[in-house]
């Protein structure tokens, strides 16, 4: 069944690109929290997608909205990705078990062995506020979804 608004959010805790991890529920009662799942560091469309969200972030709600990207890749492939593009923000790696928190959320693709582009925007309490879908090869409106996250 997928999450929809209103769901707790499941909390996770996997490796970071900054500190050595992150979990989902530090975040709870301080900032609203932009899950970002995509399907692939260095594909062309996320690699937009996640220069657009670091550009974008400082006007647009870094004191109250927290950033992770989410997908399948390793965290040494997450680090190179962040570095060659400037993300500043938590990369998370569901690498191993591959998948493992994509599926709590719904958004796994087995058969491509990838996540899907989807946005869950979790407010402080901890509960889903909005989830922002995108085919794959399609790019979300960053700007809309940090309007959203700091909305929450």
């Amino acid at each position: 069944m997928a999450l929809q608004p209103g769901d707790t959010a499941p909390d996770f805790t996997l490796p970071a690109t900054v500190g050595d991890k992150v979990t989902l529920s530090d975040y709870r009662g301080k900032k609203n929290v932009l899950l970002m799942f995509y399907p692939l560091d260095f594909s062309p469309v996320c690699s937009v997608e996640n220069r657009e969200c670091t550009e974008m972030l400082p006007t647009k709600g870094a004191d109250d909205v927290q950033v992770l990207g989410i997908s399948v890749d390793s965290l040494w492939s997450h680090k190179a990705f962040a570095a060659q593009n400037g993300i500043t923000y938590p990369l998370l790696a569901d690498f191993h078990p591959k998948g493992a928190v994509a599926e709590k959320y719904g958004v796994y693709l087995p058969e491509k062995g990838i996540s899907a582009r989807t946005a869950f925007v979790v407010g402080k309490d901890g509960r889903i506020r909005d989830v922002i879908a995108s085919d794959i090869p399609v790019a979300r409106n960053i700007g809309q979804l940090l309007d959203k996250a700091r909305a929450s």
